[in-house]
Order: structure tokens, then C-alpha cells, then sequence
């Protein structure tokens, strides 16, 4: 494994990442930094007030060039028409400030969200697109925690993270410039905590970013345990396992909950130092500019105004330091983020591949071998050829490779050697959804999303009309159970389905299959886990789907198969078997378009 690269030139390559992912919303991002750098003018006027208060009215300083050119004479020539104009200036510029505020808050949050919106929509779009081998190693959890929390980073990194540091920088400077102008050696004092900062800060970064990543890494292996008891709450219950499994969540929880003690243990030993290093640098400047005082060298009102200034010098100061640190939180988010988004998937479509309208469904298998690991081979040099309109049946003892098969001829993944034809050109050469577009796949165990009955059998195509939902569920033997239910086909399936019965959820996906007209159909045991009674209804409806369509039918036992015109046999990845009524070794072509 490469060592990773140091935390400078990852920051940049980060900062550099982020910047173009945000570019879209370069006129929102520059419209909110010119609104932030309204700040700066409005924190040098805040003392101001108080000057003129105290060296003005209170005393018989002159008022400072730019107002006494702005103010009529009716005013600097009266200190109670002073008094009134400062209390003015002040409300004044409080109301300029919470408007600035304001303003920059709803831009924020607007861009903001947009920003982080368009990012979870890229993360959700690339992780559909990754091939079955990356969701079987790495489950859905850690993925749905970076698509949802990692995600957020973006947001903070763009517009919370670096926007307020140029604004403090361009504040720092400001204040930097008005100081010196008043009184240089406060000025220099006043920065000479600058280089502790900086160094407590660059030596912190690397601890911050390395506990953050154990934090995200430690929280997203608790939304695992959470998500898969969770799904799987009714064996849970099965096996009394709640407390067993209570224990397992609290575990890996503390780890994560030490793991955050830590973290806040460096974050606010860093606060420590930066909250000493300012308190000593403002200690310092009151020490010298009151014995400046005292030498006539500043006013009373120049030092209240050199004192409201500096707390606004180190709070730039401040939010640097800290903004520098937080933000290796959001990095190590955004860096686990990206890290999905560089995944790249196994299975992909070649440039130049050929479009396919409807096969006419002729299959072969030649010297076709896959494993998911190298040392663990699935199967081996598997042959076979299956003419169109045939019907395969598919046995074999559990994990003998049968269902890798029927992956492997939907291209769900790729063989290791060999090569799999459909009329007689490589699956490989074909547009992925043009490909998968000819299959109608029926398991074991349906797969229905929690919505409504309609809209489920409706996922085999986008087009279809009532009547055709209609159609399919009679097809499907589907429509009569339908009908019974108190809202028909807007009944509610709940999650996964729990709200029907096995075999109703076996005839929606039935359904499904009609609706999708495929020329070739896959089914995955679907009467294994029903009753008699409702293994027949099915076996009908299967009867009428399988009717003009190339068909694999996968069963543990070779009886159960025996209308089938080619019957394989799998054994520990081996073609063990196999027999034929009408088995053609013809190959036709595809219908292209």
C-alpha cells in the first residue's frame, strides 16, 4: 500500500477537488463573499462610538476627519448633538450589521444546501452504478453514511470553511493597518502571538485529521450493526439474540464514543493554547498602552479604541486557527467521500458498444470459469449452448454455483475466463442497459420496495398504464387478491413486502416479469418457499410467462425440472450433467438497431 501523501499536499489536492465540484455555484459562492467582506468595514466602525464619546464629548478632541467632513457644523459645534450622533452611528451600524447577517446567512444556507444536494446526488448516482462485487465486500452501510453525513463536508470545506478565513485575513489586515497607524509598537506586540498560533495550529492537524477518521470510520460501523438487525429483526426475535445484540451496538458505540473524547481532547487542548496565547497578547497590549497613557503618547478614547480593535484582531486570529483546525474534520469527511466517487466498477461498457433493441434469445457458455477471490473459484470452464425459446433447468446443491451462473449471464459480473454469447455475440460487447433490458428476473425471495402494489409492478417499465398493470396481475393470477384488498393496487406492500403474504409477493413479482415483456426469463427457485396450493397458482402463471421466451429455471433437483428442454447440473462448480430434448448448437443473430 502507498503511504499516504503529507497533510499539506492532501489539504491543497483536497481545497483543489472541492473548488471544482462547487464551480457550478461560482456566482452564489462570489455574491456571499462579497456580502462577508462587508463585515470588515462595519468591525472597524464599531468602536468608533465610543471615541468619539469619550475624546469628544467627554473631552476636547477634535472628531475624526472623515466625520467632522460628513456632519453638519450644527453638530461638532454642540457636545450634546455629538453624544446624540454617536448613539446614532452606533444603532446605525448594529442595523447594517444584522442585515449584513442576515443576508449572508440565507446565501449561506441556500448554496449551501444546493451544494450539498448535487454532491449526495452524484454519490447516490455512482453507487447504483458500481458492480455487485464492491456492494457484496463493503455491504450499504458505509456507503449510505458517506452519501449522507460524509457528504456534508463539501458545504463546510466551500463556503463555512474558507470564505471565513479570507474574510478574517482581509479583518486581520485591516486591523493590522488601523493599529499601526495609531500606535505601532501595540501593533507589533498585538502579532507577536501570531507564529505560537501557527505553530500550534500546523502541529495539531495531523492529530485532528487522523481522530476524525477513526470518529467516521467508528460511527459508520455502528450504522452497520443498527441497519442490519434492523433488516433482520425478525431473526433476531427468532433466536432471542436482542440483548446479544444490544451488547454488540454498545460496544462498537464506545469505541466510537472514546474514540470522539479523544478527539475533543486535542481540540480543546488546541483551544487551551490559542485562548492563553490571546489572553497573553491582550494582557501585554494593556500593560503598554495604558504607560502610553500615562506618556501622552495615545489618548484615553485611541486606547478604548486600540483595545475594541485588538478584540476584533485576535478574533480573526481565532477563527484562523480554529477554522484550520475543525476543517481537517470536513476533510477527512470529504476525502472518505471522494473515495466512493473514485470507486470504479468491474463490470463496464465499452466505448464502442453495440446498441441491442430485443434479442431473440439464444445463449452459449463457453469455457466460461469465475471466482470472486482467485483462491476460491465459483465455477469452472462451464459449456453449454441454449437455443432460442428453450427452457433450462439449473440444479445443484446449495453454493454450487448456480445462481453465479445467471449473474454472470445478466452481467451482473464478468467471467474470469471464457465467454458467455447472446445470439451469438459476447455479452460484453453490448450497452449494459440495453443489455439487462432483455432480462425478467423472478427470486426466491421477492424483492418489493415500500410503496404501493401499482407502482411495483410498475418497475419493470416507466410507461406502463393501468390497464397494462392491470393486464400483467391478471397474467400473474395476482389480480384476484388484489382486488380483495380495501385499497386494490394503491394498497400499501410496506417494507419489503411484510404487508403480504409469500405467495402474494411472489405472483407481484410474477407481474412484474409479464410487465417487462423480456425476451428471456430468470427464475431463482420462486416456488420454494410457498405452499402446495399456491405453488400451483404460480406454476400457472409461470407456465403462460415462460411461453415464446428463452427461460433458466434454477432448482436444487433435477426431477422438479423435467418439462425443461435442457437440463444442467452444477457441482461444486462443475457442469456435472447435462441432457437435452431440442438442443441446438445454432446461433442467431442479434436484432440491432
Amino acid at each position: 500500500m502507498a503511504s499516504p501523501a503529507p497533510a499539506a499536499s492532501t489539504d491543497m489536492a483536497l481545497y483543489a477537488r472541492v473548488l471544482r465540484q462547487v464551480r457550478p455555484y461560482w456566482v452564489q459562492i462570489a455574491g456571499l463573499f462579497l456580502i462577508s467582506l462587508l463585515a470588515t468595514p462595519l468591525a472597524l466602525l464599531t468602536p468608533l462610538p465610543l471615541k468619539i464619546a469619550v475624546d469628544s464629548v467627554l473631552g476636547s478632541d477634535p472628531l475624526p476627519g472623515f466625520l467632522a467632513a460628513v456632519l453638519p457644523p450644527v453638530v461638532t459645534a454642540s457636545d450634546q448633538a455629538m453624544l446624540v450622533a454617536a448613539a446614532v452611528l452606533l444603532i446605525l451600524i448594529v442595523l447594517l450589521s444584522q442585515f449584513q447577517s442576515l443576508a449572508s446567512t440565507l446565501i449561506r444556507t441556500y448554496t449551501g444546501e444546493r451544494i450539498t444536494l448535487e454532491f449526495r446526488i452524484q454519490l447516490f448516482r455512482h453507487v447504483q452504478r458500481l458492480s455487485l462485487a464492491f456492494h457484496d465486500t463493503r455491504g450499504t452501510s458505509d456507503s449510505t453514511y458517506r452519501i449522507q453525513y460524509d457528504a456534508l463536508a463539501i458545504q463546510y470545506i466551500a463556503i463555512d470553511g474558507v470564505l471565513p478565513f479570507v474574510s478574517a485575513g482581509l479583518t486581520l489586515a485591516s486591523m493590522v493597518y488601523v493599529i499601526v497607524r495609531l500606535d505601532w509598537q501595540l501593533a507589533l506586540v498585538a502579532l507577536a502571538i501570531s507564529p505560537i498560533l501557527f505553530m500550534a495550529t500546523q502541529f495539531n492537524r495531523q492529530r485532528l485529521r487522523r481522530r476524525n477518521l477513526d470518529v467516521k470510520n467508528l460511527e459508520s460501523s455502528a450504522l452497520g450493526i443498527i441497519q442490519e438487525v434492523l433488516t433482520s429483526v425478525r431473526v433476531v426475535k427468532a433466536f432471542v439474540r436482542e440483548d446479544q445484540e444490544e451488547r454488540r451496538f454498545v460496544t462498537r458505540s464506545s469505541d466510537g464514543m472514546r474514540s470522539r473524547v479523544r478527539l475533543a481532547v486535542v481540540e480543546g487542548g488546541l483551544g487551551v493554547i490559542i485562548g492563553l496565547t490571546t489572553a497573553i497578547g491582550t494582557a501585554a497590549v494593556l500593560y503598554i498602552g495604558v504607560r502610553h497613557v500615562q506618556s501622552n503618547l495615545l489618548t484615553l478614547g485611541e486606547l478604548l479604541l486600540v483595545t475594541g480593535y485588538l478584540s476584533q484582531l485576535y478574533e480573526p486570529l481565532k477563527t484562523m486557527s480554529k477554522r484550520t483546525a475543525s476543517i481537517q474534520s470536513h476533510f477527512a469527511s470529504a476525502e472518505r467521500a471522494f473515495a466512493l466517487l473514485d470507486e470504479q466498477p468491474n463490470v463496464v461498457e465499452l466505448p464502442n458498444a453495440r446498441p441491442l433493441a430485443r434479442a431473440i434469445g439464444s445463449v452459449a457458455f463457453r469455457n466460461v470459469s469465475f471466482a470472486y477471490r482467485e483462491d476460491h473459484p465459483i465455477l469452472r470452464d462451464v459449456t453449454f449452448e441454449v437455443a432460442t425459446s428453450a427452457r433450462v433447468g439449473i440444479a445443484g446443491t446449495t453454493g454450487a454455483g448456480k445462481t453465479t451462473l445467471v449473474n454472470l449471464l445478466c452481467r451482473f459480473y464478468d467471467p474470469t475466463h471464457g465467454e458467455i454469447l447472446l445470439d451469438g455475440v459476447d455479452l460484453r460487447e453490448y450497452k449494459m442497459a440495453d443489455l439487462r433490458h432483455q432480462f425478467a428476473i423472478v427470486l426466491q425471495e421477492p424483492v418489493l420496495f415500500a410503496t404501493s402494489i401499482a407502482e411495483n409492478i410498475a418497475y419493470a417499465r416507466d410507461s406502463a398504464t393501468m390497464d397494462d398493470i392491470v393486464a400483467s396481475a391478471k397474467a400473474a393470477n395476482a389480480h384476484e387478491f388484489i382486488s380483495r384488498l380495501p385499497h386494490g393496487y394503491d394498497a400499501l406492500v410496506g417494507e419489503r413486502g411484510m404487508h403480504l403474504s409469500g405467495g402474494e409477493r411472489q405472483r407481484i413479482a410474477l407481474a412484474r416479469a409479464f410487465l417487462k415483456n423480456a425476451p428471456i426469463l430468470i427464475l431463482d427457485e420462486p416456488t420454494s418457499s410457498v405452499d402446495t396450493k399456491t405453488e400451483a397458482v404460480i406454476m400457472e402463471a409461470m407456465e403462460r410467462l415462460m411461453q415464446g421466451r428463452t427461460t433458466f429455471m434454477i432448482a436444487h433437483r433435477l426431477s422438479t425440472l423435467e418439462h425443461c428442454d435442457v437440463r444442467l447440473r452444477i457441482e461444486h462448480g462443475f457442469l456435472v450433467h447435462q441432457s437435452s430434448e431440442q438442443l441446438s448448437t445454432q446461433s442467431a443473430s442479434a436484432e440491432l438497431v
